[in-house]
Parts: C-alpha cells; structure tokens; sequence
C-alpha cells in the first residue's frame, strides 16, 4: 500500500513541474531582461535654422546653414528672431572673402550708406554705391588715431580694413545679436549706434598670445522695405 501511495505522490509531482524548455514566465522574462539605449543617429544642420527667443542669440559662424528661410511674422520687433540678418553675415563673408564687389553692394542701401570705424574712436568712412568697387580703391581714408602710438592710420580699405574683416569672418567666430562679446579690454565696450540693431562676430583670439590677439567687428542692420541691410561695420580690438 505505501509502495503505491509513492508512486502516486511520485506522478502527481512530475505532471504539476514545467518541462525544461518552456520559456519562463513572463515577470521572470521581465526582471531578466537587460535594458538597452534608444538608438542614435548624427544630427544634421537643419536647412532652416531657427534662433531661440530671447537675448542675445550666439551661434559660430560656420554653424549658420547656407541658405536661410525662415522669417517669422514679429521680426519687426525682434531681429534676433529673423533668421536673414545671418544670412547676410554669410552673404559678407562670401563677399570679403571672394573680392565679390557687387555682392558686397547688393547688402547695403545706396540710399544711406554702410559707415565703416576701424578705430574704436576714429573716424568713420562711409562708402554708399561706390562699395562695389572697395576691393579696387586705393583711396587713402583717415581712419584717425592708432590708440597705442597716436599716429594717425591712413590707408585704403584693402591696407587697412580687409586684412583684419577677412581674418575674422575666417575664423569661425561667434555671433551674437545686439550683445557686444570682446575679449578683455582696458576701456568699456559700447555700441554707438542708439536704437541701431546689430550682431557681434567675435574671434577670441589664441593662445599663443593668451588671448589679447582678440577682435570683434560689430555689425549694424537697418531695414530697407523690411528686409534687412548693413549699415555698420565698427572695430574693436584691445587697446594698451
């Protein structure tokens, strides 16, 4: 009779297990599971690039896609939201960097001018339709006096202008709108334009001169039937 109750209990056992190649219960499945990262892909620049709301908007310039599009319906009261005055920065270094006159031109009103300052507080020399010809002038502009020796700086914009213009818009630099970004100085950065919108392309300089190698050429924009046109171009760099 107990031989017979053994092996009774003996099949009850074997029918209630699982056989071994049955998958496991699903929480067991889940507390086993090992969790894996979400894909990624290389994000691309979009062909439309959209500055964040607020102040200042800084981006590098080699970051700013080559065709813009994009002009919100309040960029009459923000420029910094208007994506053109960017590409207008574009169309400028294209223009300094290729000798391109006309290209040149075509970004400012020849109603009003574009006022270029090489020096912080010279004198500025404004160019109206005869721009297109800046990369063929050998015109000698008084541009005033050098803030270290306090001789005057007489030149043509090729001699004395281009040189540092091009060498910053080659640089990579940041932009900034309406927000000077210098490196250090030994006077108080201003914009001289009141009520002028404008953007900052900075190069901050290198290290093999710690930096004082540094140089900003504020950018100032108006508008001409809304769209917008250079109307400034003003120098900074450090001053002993």
């Amino acid at each position: 009779m107990k031989r017979i109750l053994l092996i009774l209990l003996t099949l009850t056992l074997s029918a209630c297990a699982p056989p071994v190649d049955e998958p496991p219960p699903p929480t067991a499945a889940l507390l086993s599971a090992t969790p894996q990262p979400a894909s990624t892909s290389p994000s691309a620049i979009p062909a439309t690039l959209q500055p964040a709301a607020g102040f200042p908007v800084e981006v590098s310039l080699n970051d700013i896609p080559a065709v813009l599009t994009s002009v919100p319906e309040n960029f009459t009261q923000n420029i910094c939201q208007d994506t053109r005055p960017l590409q207008l920065i574009r169309s400028l270094q294209t223009a300094i960097q290729t000798r391109d006159g006309e290209l040149l031109a075509s970004l400012v009103d020849p109603a009003s001018g574009v006022g270029v300052r090489f020096i912080r507080s010279g004198n500025v020399i404004t160019y109206f339709e005869n721009i297109k010809f800046i990369f063929e002038t050998t015109y000698q502009a008084d541009w005033g006096l050098s803030a270290g020796s306090g001789e005057p700086i007489k030149g043509s914009f090729q001699e004395i202008v281009l040189p540092s213009l091009e060498a910053v818009l080659s640089s990579n630099p940041l932009v900034t709108c309406n927000s000077l970004k210098v490196g250090g100085t030994t006077y108080i950065p201003e914009w001289p334009y009141s009520g002028m919108d404008y953007y900052s392309v900075h190069f901050p300089g290198t290290d093999q001169y710690a930096g004082l190698d540094w140089e900003t050429w504020g950018i100032g924009l108006t508008r001409q039937e809304g769209k917008p046109t250079l109307a400034a171009l003003v120098h900074y760099n450090w001053e002993p």
